[in-house]
Order: C-alpha cells, then sequence, then structure tokens
C-alpha cells in the first residue's frame, strides 16, 4: 500500500532548503566529535558529551536525562552519533523521493515513517528559530520578520498532520 501526495515546485523547494539547513547543523554537529583511539580501535563511535549550545540544534538532541549531569554527558557522548545518523536517514530519504519541480510522491509505510522523522526535525527547528509556544499567535504583526516564517511552520504543521492522519489509516 502506498501514501500519494503532491507537491508543487515551491513547495518542495521550501522543504528541500529547510531539510538541506537542518542536516547542514547536524553535520556540523558530527564534526564536533572528540577524536577517541579506543572507539577508533573498537569501531564503537562516540560523540560530544556537552549539549550543544545552539538552542536549535538542542532541541533536535536533548539530553538523554536531566537528573544526573554525568549520566546524561555519558548517554550523550553514547547515543548521539546513533540519533544523528537516524536523522540524517531520514533527511535523506525525503530529498532523494522529492520530485525537482514538484509533482506526485508515492511513501511506503516506512517511507512514511521516514518523512514524519524529517519533518517533525524541521518543524522542531523552525518552531524553535521562531520561539513558537502554545501560546504564540496564528499570526505575528506585519512588521514582525519572523511571519513569513511562520506561515512555512504552519504548512509544515498541515503535511505533518495530513502524513500522520494517512499513516494510521494503514494500521
Amino acid at each position: 500500500m502506498k501514501l500519494v501526495a503532491t507537491l508543487e515546485e515551491q513547495e518542495t523547494s521550501v522543504l528541500r532548503g529547510l531539510i538541506t539547513e537542518v542536516t547542514q547543523m547536524l553535520a556540523g554537529r558530527v564534526e564536533e566529535a572528540p577524536q577517541d583511539e579506543l572507539a577508533e580501535l573498537t569501531g564503537m563511535r562516540t560523540g560530544p558529551s556537552k549539549r550543544p549550545d545552539d538552542r536549535v540544534l538542542a532541541r533536535l538532541l536533548p539530553d538523554f536525562t536531566s537528573e544526573d549531569r554525568d549520566l546524561a554527558a555519558g548517554l550523550r557522548s553514547l547515543h548521539e552519533p546513533a540519533l544523528i545518523e537516524a536523522k540524517q536517514s531520514a533527511a535523506t530519504a525525503v530529498l532523494d523521493a522529492l520530485p525537482e519541480g514538484g509533482g506526485k510522491i508515492e511513501l511506503s509505510v516506512p517511507e512514511a515513517d521516514q518523512w514524519l522523522t524529517a519533518l517533525n526535525d524541521v518543524r522542531l527547528a523552525l518552531g524553535t528559530a521562531l520561539d513558537v509556544s502554545e501560546d504564540t499567535p496564528d499570526e505575528f504583526p506585519e512588521d514582525d520578520p519572523r511571519g513569513p516564517h511562520l506561515g512555512v511552520y504552519h504548512w509544515l504543521t498541515f503535511v505533518q498532520d495530513s502524513l500522520v492522519r494517512a499513516r494510521a489509516q494503514l494500521l
């Protein structure tokens, strides 16, 4: 069974741009990983133990626990590389499926799940950058430079919700 949608050229362009930005942020985080000789010998990857300073990246890569700072640092170091890899894999799947110039998209259930992951990441990143909260109005004042981006955020919410609903019907 396939899930089918059609995206306009502008929609694919916006989605491609936002997903590319998120993957670039994640790639930058990968470059921050410490060089670990033991990891190189064992093949066990490690990542940074410190939470990202950038608030958008910190939202995409939250702490695994907040109760014990040493435990949080250790868990981050062990699990963040796999988390980033999964996010990058989902983003790549979406970028590969986006038709140049817009058009029809057909997704299998596993592909739809990857799209949901990537859409969620893009919404989290954009929502954090815009300071979106449950108190955020549907529109910003005309002089607020975040206004056009809030419209994109609402569109992403619609796309994600539509995909969740379609995906749920396949259960």
